[in-house]
């Protein structure tokens, strides 16, 4: 008969600092930073008992991939200072210490972040504004004789646009001929 076990509730935090180098020895230049995230994980995984090693039971956060990732593919850092919690099966690993360049990162996503709620916001008021012009009380609507006469300015615009319109593209079209009339006298004063 299989035993039963308890679920673990309580946290355990630990802080390792975990070498890269000579795991990332062994592996093409271009696979080195995956290999550092496959490697954290494989420490992370043997170091906090996680049952038969499952690296899916191991969660790296944000932080600490980039900081892995920050020098491209070919040139992760040679050890990493990480924050462990062990919540259940489940191992969540942080940076313990966050760099300056990372900090201005966040910062500015964090703003750029705070830039696009405005905008939302503003939209949002905005579409109001417009349903409400919309929604206007009975004694504000428009009689026919306005409605016919709005329909009419808006036919009358689009029909001026229109000639408008045809008129550009006839002169674009007779400068394209007086342009051709130049290179064949061109050439011919060219050829005698």
């Amino acid at each position: 008969m299989a035993k039963k076990t308890e679920v673990q509730t309580e946290k355990i935090e630990r802080e390792y600092i975990i070498p890269l180098r000579e795991k990332g020895r062994s592996v093409p230049r271009y696979k080195k930073a995956p290999k550092a995230v496959r490697s954290v994980k494989e420490f992370l995984a043997r170091h906090m008992k996680i049952r038969d090693r499952d690296l899916n039971k191991v969660k790296i956060e944000r932080n600490l991939n980039e900081f892995l990732w920050f020098r491209g593919i070919k040139n992760p850092p040679h050890k990493v200072k990480v924050k462990v919690v062990k919540e259940g099966e489940v191992v969540r690993a942080e940076l313990s210490e966050i760099p300056a360049i990372l900090k201005f990162k966040r910062e500015k996503e964090k703003k750029m972040e705070a830039q696009a709620e405005e905008i939302a916001e503003k939209k949002k008021s905005f579409m109001q504004k417009a349903k409400e012009g919309l929604h206007k009380p009975a004694e504000e609507k428009q009689t026919e004789e306005e409605k016919k006469e709005e329909k009419e300015k808006i036919k009358a615009v689009t029909e001026a646009g229109k000639k408008m319109e045809k008129a550009a593209a006839q002169k674009i079209k007779h400068q394209a001929g007086e342009k051709t009339k130049q290179k064949h006298q061109f050439r011919k004063a060219l050829a005698k």
